[in-house]
């Protein structure tokens, strides 16, 4: 009796089709997107040289890659300027920008896009801004913008330029750069315009939000004394009567102390105390542990108030179980007639006041605990110490709440990008 064995043919491995997972309606059925590098597109070059010899103090605006990266986040810009002769000159022989192109920062914060738009009109330093010529292309130029934007180019342009060093971002790497994007134009300009149409709303939400941070600051100068002064020129109804305040030392309003120093063998990876460093009040993840059993002044638990005195300096609110706070931060305990909300608003006003008083805010980056005990302020009565710090934090809380909302914006559309383009995987650079 014969036995028959089935053989089966080795599967050829298939390359995942190049769509994104989510397509407008009307091109479900459409075909797949293309993929090319940006050289086989269209013309890169920069522009034709212009020496700082060459600066006028008017004329046609002259931007450098910085100026570039101001336009791309829509910051106010102070411009350099090259004359109206020296421009049509430099013009009749690398050209002149035209609405679509887009010029891309070469140096600095590397890799940062700037759709060039009807109205512009501006020359360029050459070599740190690289220039796409998208004229006559397959590329609409908001998608090339939105293109420029994505995780999967701007990783090839991290990689390309060797961030790390001091990174640069060439013609040739430009050139080398490989962009994927539909056949029909049409569908570029609805992926463009969804995206564009969150950029509006994230923009609205942003300049909500600054406007209420231009609020508090203004408050915050009403509502306190200014220096040389012992009233503030805003007072609630209930206080205008209430004298002056009075002037003492935060060493006298509240109690500072230190926090502990560790060696490095000292902090564990797993323990049963966290230790708070001042990195994991804002980026860092990574937490360390202890096991010592310390005196009670070490340790801090949910709503203490610290004071970061290194990196990032300014008070804090801890919200969390029970830790050892670093030795880079201070733990404050108000004394009796201060309220510990007022207390964290006067801490953070008087840190503000010392930045603005040196250049860059660098000159309190050797505070000692002797000094910031001496700083000498003003405290009213603890009744309207608790209504400043009432109206305060209910401020604090609305900003808090645009700021959510700004991130929410900001996760949606970074969420909608990962859905509109094919995923990474599927591209092969």
């Amino acid at each position: 009796m014969s036995r028959k064995t089935k053989t089966t043919a080795p599967k050829e491995e298939t390359t995942p089709e190049l769509v994104p997972k989510l397509r407008f309606p009307e091109f479900r059925e459409a075909e797949e997107w293309k993929k090319a590098a940006l050289g086989e597109l269209m013309e890169i070059t920069s522009s034709k040289r212009v020496h700082e010899s060459d600066w006028a103090e008017s004329g046609v605006p002259f931007y450098r890659a910085r100026e570039i990266v101001a336009l791309n986040n829509g910051e106010p810009i102070s411009p350099l300027f090259i004359s109206e002769d020296l421009y049509r000159e430099n013009a009749k022989k690398s050209g002149a920008i035209v609405p679509g192109d887009l010029l891309v920062s070469g140096v600095g914060s590397i890799g940062i896009p700037y759709l060039v738009k009807p109205n512009d009109r501006f020359y360029f330093k050459d070599g740190n801004i690289i220039w796409l010529k998208n004229r006559d292309t397959k590329l609409q130029g908001q998608f090339l913008l939105t293109l420029y934007s994505t995780r999967f180019v701007q990783r090839q342009i991290k990689t390309m330029a060797g961030v790390g060093t001091v990174g640069t971002y060439t013609i040739e790497n430009a050139n080398k750069t490989v962009a994927v994007f539909p056949v029909d134009a049409t569908e570029q300009q609805k992926i463009a315009e969804c995206l564009s149409s969150v950029d509006v709303l994230m923009a609205a939400q942003a300049r909500k939000l600054d406007a209420l941070k231009t609020h508090k600051k203004g408050l915050m100068q009403q509502l306190f004394p200014r220096e040389g002064e012992t009233q503030p020129r805003l007072r609630f109804p209930e206080f205008q009567n209430a004298g002056t305040w009075s002037k003492m030392t935060l060493g006298e309003a509240a109690s500072f102390y230190n926090g502990r120093a560790y060696k490095q063998e000292e902090l564990l990876d797993f323990g049963k105390y966290p230790v708070l460093r001042v990195g994991n009040f804002f980026t860092s993840n990574t937490w360390y542990h202890s096991d010592l059993e310390l005196d009670k002044t070490k340790y801090c638990e949910d709503g203490d108030l610290l004071y970061a005195w290194s990196a990032s300096f300014g008070p804090r609110v801890w919200r969390g179980k029970k830790s050892i706070y670093h030795y880079h931060i201070w733990k404050v305990i108000e004394k009796r007639g201060i309220d510990k909300q007022f207390l964290f608003i006067t801490l953070e006003n008087e840190t503000e006041n010392m930045k603005a008083k040196t250049t860059n805010g660098l000159g309190i980056m050797h505070i000692t605990k002797g000094a910031i005990e001496s700083w000498e302020t003003n405290f009213p009565k603890i009744a309207e110490q608790r209504k400043i710090a009432g109206c305060i934090t209910s401020l604090d809380n609305t900003i808090t709440a645009e700021i959510q909302k700004l991130e929410a914006l900001i996760s949606h559309k970074k969420g909608l990008m990962q859905q509109l383009f094919p995923s990474p995987d599927c591209i092969q650079v």
